[in-house]
């Protein structure tokens, strides 16, 4: 397969209150990589995923998502990328006051999809990918974490993204459930997409090995 050119950062400089998270960062990565972000907490790896989807700032330097800018993105440009990129974070951030199956038509209806029955059999593709077809009228609150993250990555591949943001996808499960949610991110990436993602658990890097990228001293080594 030819490498494609999909994110290129660019003498990238990330600030919050004045105040340098990320310094030079420079990297390249292709269409379909496996890529992960490593580094103690704060030293800028959600930072970074934040600014690839437009929420947080970039402060020099640009990020460029095939070949398009992301530094001075218009709101309604940053709307239709987020379109193109799945996010899973470490909370799951699922509506509670919903069941399963709704959490994903919700983000359905908001981004656009269009008539009840394609609705349905897109919230049941979605399901049946991530094994939860049977708890699609469960509400969140009773179900495992790892149910919920599980959830949570059918959310991020409502739109089909062709980029997965995953910051620390396991930091709230256990070992075997991570494993499980590691299974699933890894059969994502098979098809075509790419996936970075966020962790300081160097078990799962020894498991699931792909390549790193370790954050340290406000810029990154590979």
């Amino acid at each position: 397969m030819e490498q494609n050119l999909f994110l290129d950062f660019k003498n990238v400089e990330i600030k919050q209150q004045n105040k340098i998270i990320l310094n030079e960062v420079n990297l390249k990565i292709n269409q379909g990589e496996f890529v992960y972000f490593v580094g103690k907490t704060g030293s800028g790896k959600s930072s970074l995923l934040k600014a690839i989807y437009g929420d947080v700032g970039i402060s020099s330097g640009d990020i460029f998502f095939k070949e398009q800018t992301l530094k001075k993105l218009k709101r309604k440009k940053i709307l239709e990328l987020r379109r193109k990129v799945g996010i899973i974070f470490q909370d799951f951030q699922l509506l509670m006051d919903r069941s399963v199956a709704d959490n994903l038509r919700f983000v359905m209806k908001a981004t656009g999809w269009k008539g009840k029955k394609i609705i349905n059999e897109g919230i049941e593709k979605l399901l049946v990918k991530v094994d939860m077809v049977d708890k699609a009228d469960s509400f969140p609150h009773l179900i495992s974490g790892g149910e919920q993250q599980r959830v949570a990555v059918a959310r991020a591949l409502v739109n089909n993204p062709e980029l997965i943001l995953a910051d620390e996808p396991t930091g709230n499960l256990d070992p075997e459930t991570s494993e499980k949610i590691m299974h699933l991110l890894k059969s994502v990436a098979e098809e075509e997409k790419t996936v970075i993602m966020a962790t300081h658990d160097f078990d799962i890097i020894n498991k699931y090995p792909a390549r790193v990228v370790k954050f340290n001293n406000q810029t990154i080594l590979e």
